[in-house]
């Protein structure tokens, strides 16, 4: 196991954890709309969520994507329908008056399975795992895999809490609706890159 990459892994895992992206953008609508306390949930859920697709990707399910190339094809069409769906949800989110059961964050399982159709997840995990983890077997795949988890939640968390603190800005309606499509505007924009694959 080469030790020796691991500052630079660490680098990577912070700037492309902290760096905007469908998670983080959804973060920050969640944590204008539900707040910090329940937003938890979702921060986790990513963080280990990610850290179980890094592990099951380097373990050899790349072999079966690359063995079925169409696997990639599907894999980018649930990624666009389930994003597009979220941006939906996002932009048309209750007035933090009016959520009850209606209104829900994101939960821990849905967050942990979201990195699976998560455009900006797979380029992260795929990256690791090509420069960083490489011949290293499986202790390196498993170091970087928790290396990014325990990077990942406090970056994460950076963007919960802006959303938290911008919502003492979003008490009227008008602005929190703005937010909302904005957010859902930059979601769908996040889907850019992916597009533009092959």
């Amino acid at each position: 196991m080469n030790i020796d990459v691991l500052p630079a892994l660490v680098l990577f895992a912070f700037v492309s954890s902290a760096t905007p992206g469908p998670n983080n953008l959804m973060l920050m609508a969640s944590g204008a709309n539900f707040g910090f306390r329940r937003s938890l949930p979702h921060m986790v859920g990513i963080s280990v969520g990610f850290m179980v697709m890094m592990m099951l990707t380097g373990a050899g399910l790349i072999q079966v994507f690359d063995r079925y190339p169409v696997s990639y094809l599907i894999l980018k069409i649930l990624s666009v329908l389930y994003m597009l769906w979220l941006a939906w949800k996002i932009a048309n989110a209750a007035p933090i008056k009016a959520r009850t059961e209606a209104g829900k964050p994101m939960t821990f399982l849905q967050a942990a399975a979201f990195q699976w159709v998560n455009p900006k997840a797979w380029a992260m995990a795929l990256t690791a795992i090509t420069v960083y983890v490489a011949d290293g077997g499986f202790w390196m795949l498993l170091v970087s895999a928790a290396c990014f988890s325990m990077v990942n939640l406090p970056s994460v968390g950076i963007w919960t809490i802006l959303g938290q603190q911008m919502a003492r800005f979003l008490t009227n309606p008008a602005r929190l609706r703005a937010f909302n499509w904005t957010m859902a505007a930059l979601l769908i924009a996040s889907l850019y890159p992916l597009l533009q694959i092959g």
